[in-house]
């Protein structure tokens, strides 16, 4: 089962993203086979890999700007739109779905207004679903800024995004 993903808008490059771009390039030898090493890097440094940057790439590389897209929109992991202050990830395998997942994943949706692969209008919180963070006994599992939480249903959800908006992690 697939999360459903929000239509892509295009987002403006922060300034100097291209040299960026081709520092990253340059430092991982200009070749095709380091494109992921590169996306990784960019969006490191960047919090996104921005569309303006894919025919720089394509050009360092010599391949196709449809070859770098392609990789790009494969792998999830990948934003291509700057993410939310928090990000929020929500697991949806086997073990968490046997759990109830589902239902936090509808609450979060409405508690930051926006669905899965998107972020709330406020900028503050970037919904995304994966698909197991090794917390199974746990379940259903939750990952926000890289901090893992456990046994997470509606009640306890809200009370970590309140801890978050006070400045506080749960």
């Amino acid at each position: 089962m697939s999360a459903p993903t929000l239509p892509h808008v295009a987002v403006a490059a922060p300034p100097g993203s291209k040299e960026k771009a081709l520092e990253i390039c340059e430092a991982r030898g200009n070749r095709p086979d380091e494109l992921l090493e590169i996306f990784h890097a960019l969006q490191h440094d960047l919090g996104f890999v921005p569309d303006e940057v894919l025919p720089v790439i394509a050009e360092a590389l010599n391949v196709s700007r449809a070859d770098v897209y392609g990789v790009l929109t494969f792998y999830h992991e990948f934003r291509r739109t700057p993410p939310g202050r928090h990000v929020v990830k929500i697991c949806r395998a086997e073990s968490c779905q046997a759990m109830h997942t589902d239902k936090v994943c509808d609450h979060a949706e409405d508690k930051l207004g926006t669905k899965f692969g998107g972020t709330s209008p406020d900028g503050e919180y970037s919904l995304e679903a994966v698909y197991c963070l090794g917390n199974c006994a746990l379940s259903p599992a939750m990952m926000i800024d890289g901090d893992l939480y456990g046994c997470v249903d509606k009640k306890r959800f809200d009370a970590i995004i309140a801890d978050l908006d006070k400045g506080e992690a749960a």
